[in-house]
């Protein structure tokens, strides 16, 4: 044999040992990405951080207040069964044909097709943007109203407020995945209760020390800007149910992950209750028709107990903020960083990560910190991003899926109230959407960009 051949023999082995190395890594890869971890309880925290946020149920009472006591319950207390509903079909598609659909796109792909994975791509990045400035700018009112309850005569603005908020979200940024924010969620579920306990207190503790005959509940403007206001509010009170990740946090709950998430939703709905519905009815029972968007701003005494729920309502956000941005995370890392070298080039990944994490942070700031509107950009959240994911797709999908009760007079019922949902929150999503874009351009007309609010 000759020594051309032997070389070539050899370069052939060491070719096979890097081809089988690099296939073990790929398959342990798959094992870690594929199992989930968490359980029912770790799903009830990211659930809850997703959803229960000071900046969702904070304009309740405002949104109460532009439709109205009759028609504000209904429609709070509707959107909560509807969007509950709409959660428990979300987890029952788990596996739906056998195959793992680890996101909400390719859940949607899985039902739909190719138009079904981009449309949920689509609303997805719009609920992510949208959802974080809103919750940017919240987050930086609060800062600043502790600042100003220690420094009176400070000179910082909100958008040094939320510049710093964005640093802060930054860092948390370079955690890997939704799982290993699982401690974070935790705390920033206690905090979510705390934040709603302190402010349903402070509500009522302000509430009673007003002149009750000064409160008038009666929806003010015009008969056109009352219209406005009703559309805006519908899309706020769907911005306040808005979870879009349900796929992305059942991928990260251990089997079976269909119980996991029944279980971990319904706790998280527990909470959402007893926040939600206290906190818009004692807000806008105080406060009446002048409630603030954020309830935090109606609030005048004690002080300390404001600060209390500034701080909380940051806390919280802080864990929201993650789980929205993740999907587009998600996508830098799936085009950028997965290769067949990433596990021999981890300081290059992590660069990655922080250009990647870097450019979609500052763009949230800049347009945060411009246009500090909070109420519109909630509200236009509601209508484009929010509606149409939570309310309208999974009640679709379940029907297009084909998993329907076997009992015929059962099957029926849920056909009906599967395209009752769907038919009605495509009129919310449209009707939010104008109510928004009008009051954003009113807000522009009236205040210059970057605008100290």
């Amino acid at each position: 044999m000759s020594l051309n051949s032997i070389g070539n023999i050899d370069e052939e082995e060491r070719r096979e040992d890097v081809a089988v190395a690099v296939a073990a890594v790929e398959r342990q890869d798959s094992r870690e990405v594929d199992e989930g971890k968490g359980t029912w309880k770790h799903a009830a925290f990211h659930v809850a951080t997703t959803i229960a946020t000071p900046a969702a149920y904070a304009p309740l009472p405002f949104a109460l207040a532009s439709l109205g006591w009759p028609l504000g319950v209904s429609s709070l207390v509707g959107a909560t069964l509807a969007t509950w509903y709409s959660s428990l079909l979300i987890a029952s598609l788990w596996r739906w044909n056998g195959k793992k659909q680890i996101t909400y796109r390719h859940l949607a792909e899985s039902i739909f097709g190719f138009w079904g994975y981009w449309s949920i791509a689509f609303f997805q990045q719009v609920a992510s943007l949208g959802n974080n400035i809103a919750i940017q700018i919240a987050a930086g009112s609060s800062l600043k109203a502790v600042y100003k309850h220690y420094h009176k005569d400070g000179t910082l603005t909100l958008q040094h407020f939320i510049l710093f908020f964005g640093a802060f979200e930054l860092f948390l940024s370079q955690l890997p995945d939704i799982h290993s924010l699982r401690w974070v969620n935790a705390l920033c579920t206690f905090s979510t209760i705390g934040f709603a306990g302190t402010t349903i207190g402070v509500t009522l503790y302000n509430g009673e020390n007003m002149d009750r005959k000064s409160v008038s509940y009666s929806v003010q403007g015009s008969s056109s800007l009352k219209r406005f206001k009703a559309f805006n509010a519908l899309g706020a009170i769907a911005f306040s149910f808005g979870d879009a990740m349900l796929p992305e946090i059942q991928n990260t709950v251990k089997e079976p992950a269909k119980k996991n998430l029944y279980k971990g939703v319904s706790a998280a709905y527990t909470v959402i209750i007893l926040t939600y519905w206290q906190l818009a009815f004692c807000g806008y029972w105080a406060f009446g028709s002048e409630v603030q968007p954020y309830i935090l701003a109606s609030l005048t005494v004690p002080e300390w107990t404001i600060v209390m729920a500034n701080l909380f309502a940051v806390i919280q956000i802080s864990g929201c903020y993650q789980i929205y941005c993740r999907p587009t995370y998600a996508y830098f890392e799936n085009n950028m960083l997965r290769s067949k070298t990433a596990g021999y080039f981890p300081l290059k990944n992590c660069l990655i990560r922080l250009v990647c994490t870097s450019i979609y942070i500052v763009l949230i700031t800049l347009i945060a910190a411009a246009m500090p509107f909070f109420g519109d950009f909630v509200s236009i959240c509601g209508a484009i991003g929010f509606t149409p994911l939570d309310f309208v797709f999974p009640a679709i999908a379940y029907l297009k899926s084909g998993r329907m009760p076997k009992n015929m007079e059962l099957r029926l019922s849920v056909q009906l109230l599967n395209l009752v949902i769907a038919t009605w929150f495509l009129v919310v999503a449209v009707l939010g959407c104008i109510g928004a874009v009008r009051f954003i351009v009113e807000d522009i007309k009236a205040y210059k960009f970057f605008h100290d609010l």
